[in-house]
C-alpha cells in the first residue's frame, strides 16, 4: 500500500518547522494516523510533539544530517521499525530534490508538496543560489511568503513563482497573522482568440509552459512560432520535434524543449535547422510524454532565420 509523503522544503529559518507544527495541531490534517516525522535540518525553531493531535503518540521523530545518510536503505529501516501510514518530511533546503527522489522506495509517494519563504531574503537567495530555489519552487503546490511587509512589491514575487511554476498556489503572511491569497492573473503576451497565434520568439519559453501545464486549452487552435528541428530515429515516422533550446538558471541545466509534430515530410527537414512554422494543436496521449500532451499538426513550413537569442531562458 503506498505511503503518502508529505514534502516541507525551503530554507533554514524560512517557517517550515513552524508551518508543520502548526499542520500536525490541526484535527483536519492530524487524526491519529501513524505518523513518521523525518527532518533534514534541525532549525532554530523546536517541535513540541506534545501539542500535537494525540500528544503525539503516534509520531516517530527522525533525524537526517547530512544527505550522505539520505538513503534508500536508511528510508526502509524506519519504515520497518515505525510501520508508519504516512511521512511528514521537513527537507533541508541546501540539498537538492534529486537526492530525495533517488532515495524514495518504491511504495513512498510525493503526496504533497509545500514550500515557506522568509520574503525579506527572498531576493538575495534567488540571486545567489538561483538553481536551489528554482528546485523547489518548481515542485511546490503551495508557496508561502511569510515575514511579509506592507510594502512587498506582490506582483514580483508572483512574477518570480510562475518563471518556474505556473500551477502553485501563492500565499502572503504578516506578523500579525493575516494572510492574503495571491488573486493576480497570469496575462499571456498573446493572442489565444486570434486565428493564427503568433508567439514572438522571446515568448517561446513561456507559450511552451502554458501549453505544458494547460494543454486541452490550445486545442484546435493554430499555432506560429520559429524554433529548431530535431530529428531522431527513436521518434515516430513522419514526426519531429519543433523546439529551442532552454536555461532555467545555469548552463548545466540547458536542454531541449519542444512538442511533437506530425509532418508528412518530415525525412526532409534539415536537423538544427530553423523553420517557422503553421501548426495546429491536438491532445492526445503519447509515449513519449507518458500521457497526454500537446501534439502538433504541420499546416505550413517554411525555411528562417535563426532568433538573435537562440536561448530561451525559463527565470
Amino acid at each position: 500500500m503506498p505511503i503518502p509523503v508529505y514534502l516541507f522544503v525551503g530554507f533554514l529559518e524560512s517557517g517550515k518547522t513552524s508551518f508543520i507544527q502548526e499542520t500536525m495541531e490541526d484535527p483536519r490534517f492530524n487524526a491519529g494516523e501513524k505518523t513518521l516525522l523525518l527532518l533534514c535540518e534541525e532549525g532554530v525553531e523546536e517541535y513540541e510533539p506534545s501539542k500535537f493531535v494525540g500528544g503525539g503518540k503516534n509520531v516517530a521523530v527522525e533525524v537526517l544530517e547530512a544527505p550522505e545518510e539520505l538513503t534508500r536503505e536508511k528510508l526502509e529501516s524506519f519504515q520497518k521499525q515505525h510501520r508508519m501510514q504516512r511521512v511528514v518530511l521537513e527537507y533541508n533546503g541546501m540539498w537538492m530534490l534529486s537526492v530525495l527522489q533517488q532515495a524514495l522506495p518504491k511504495d513512498w509517494q510525493i503526496y504533497q508538496c509545500f514550500m515557506t519563504v522568509d520574503a525579506a531574503t527572498f531576493e538575495n537567495y534567488m540571486a545567489n543560489m538561483g538553481p536551489l530555489m528554482a528546485d523547489k519552487i518548481g515542485v511546490a503546490e503551495f508557496v508561502a511568503f511569510n515575514r511579509c511587509t506592507q510594502q512587498l512589491d506582490k506582483k514580483k514575487f508572483h512574477k518570480a513563482v510562475r518563471l518556474f511554476n505556473r500551477r502553485a498556489d501563492i500565499a502572503f503572511e504578516y506578523p500579525s497573522g493575516r494572510v492574503e491569497y495571491d488573486d493576480i492573473v497570469d496575462e499571456l503576451p498573446f493572442d489565444l482568440n486570434a486565428d493564427v497565434i503568433e508567439i514572438g520568439d522571446e515568448d517561446f519559453g513561456l507559450w511552451y509552459l502554458d501549453a505544458s501545464d494547460n494543454p486541452k486549452k490550445y486545442v484546435g487552435k493554430t499555432v506560429r512560432f520559429t524554433a529548431m528541428v530535431y530529428r531522431s530515429d527513436k521518434l515516430p515516422k513522419n514526426t519531429f520535434v519543433p523546439g529551442r533550446f532552454g536555461m532555467t538558471c545555469c548552463a548545466e541545466d540547458i536542454s531541449f524543449v519542444g512538442f511533437l509534430c506530425k509532418y508528412d515530410q518530415a525525412q526532409a527537414l534539415e536537423n538544427e535547422s530553423w523553420i517557422r512554422i503553421t501548426a495546429e494543436v491536438k491532445c492526445k496521449y503519447h509515449a513519449v510524454y507518458q500521457g497526454e500532451g500537446p501534439i502538433l499538426i504541420a499546416k505550413g513550413i517554411e525555411p528562417a532565420e535563426k532568433p538573435k537569442e537562440e536561448l530561451v531562458y525559463f527565470r
